[in-house]
This record gives C-alpha cells, structure tokens and sequence, in this order.
C-alpha cells in the first residue's frame, strides 16, 4: 500500500468516479470519445462494477475521520491511498481475474474483478499531511485527523457612561 500525494484533482463536487451516460455516443463509454470523464480509466463493463463495488464507511470522531474499504483478497501493495490537491482523498486498487485452464469448467463466476477507484472531498478541518492507512483481514482502514477546533475568542467591552 502506498500513499502518494498529487496535484491537478479532476473532481469538482465530492464524488465517485460515476458516469451517467457511459456507453451513449456521446458520452464517456462511446467510441473513444473522452467525454465527460477525461481522467477516468477505460475498461470493461466489468472494470465499472468493480468501481461501484469498492464499499466504504465513513465516519466522523472527534479525533480524525475515518474510512474503512471493504477489499477482500487484495494485498496491501495492491491499493493506493492518495491525496490530491491537499484535499481530495482517492482510495484505488486492482483486483486481477483468476487464471483460467482449459480444462476447468465454470459454474458461476459473481466475484468482480478489474480496478477501482472511490473519491472523497476532505473537510476543512483536516489534515491530510498526517494520514494513516493501514489493513487487516481485507479491511483498509485510512484516519485523517483533524484540527482542533477554535474556541471563539470573547473580548469583554467596557460600558462607558
């Protein structure tokens, strides 16, 4: 797993990576046209199930905030955590199809396979430069602390009169 932080974030809304009008002409999935996602990676119909199958929590404590991604079955060197732009976390891997012999024969295969990508607009009040990512038992769990709240400040006046 590694965390790399980069630049030039192509998210203007906090979003996934999720295209509406993939496969229409006109859109991002026809015909090589880059549409409206240029960014997004070109694949399969298998490859965007994988994305909307990448499952993640959310949480806020008063420390950090807190994301755990469901990734079964990958290695900690097969996910990405990075942040873009300072604010945008991006959490990405691969998940590789099993090899297939000539000899097997295959009943059901409902597993998803290919990459995927989920991405999130940090709040102000966090501090990506202190990310921790860690797994366990196929679950990445990435804390982001906060900063600590600001106390308004109360300045007393003097009533004159």
């Amino acid at each position: 797993m590694s965390l790399i932080r980069r630049g030039n974030a192509f998210d203007p809304f906090s979003v996934d990576l999720w295209d509406p009008f993939d496969g229409f002409p006109f859109g991002s999935g026809g015909s090589g046209s880059r549409g409206l996602f240029p960014s997004f990676p070109r694949g399969s119909s298998k490859t965007a199930a994988a994305f909307a199958g990448a499952r993640i929590d959310w949480k806020e404590t008063p420390e950090a905030h807190v994301f755990k991604a469901d990734v079964p079955g990958l290695k900690k060197e097969e996910v990405k955590v990075e942040v873009e732009d300072g604010n945008i976390l991006q959490i990405s891997g691969e998940r590789s199809k099993e090899q297939e012999e000539k000899t097997d024969k295959w009943h059901r295969v409902e597993r998803s396979s290919g990459k995927f990508m989920r991405r999130f607009r940090l709040p102000e009040n966090s501090k990506p430069e202190q990310i921790k990512a860690s797994m366990e038992n196929g679950v990445l769990t990435v804390t982001v602390p906060k900063d600590e709240p600001k106390k308004p400040e109360v300045k007393s006046i003097q009533i004159s009169g």
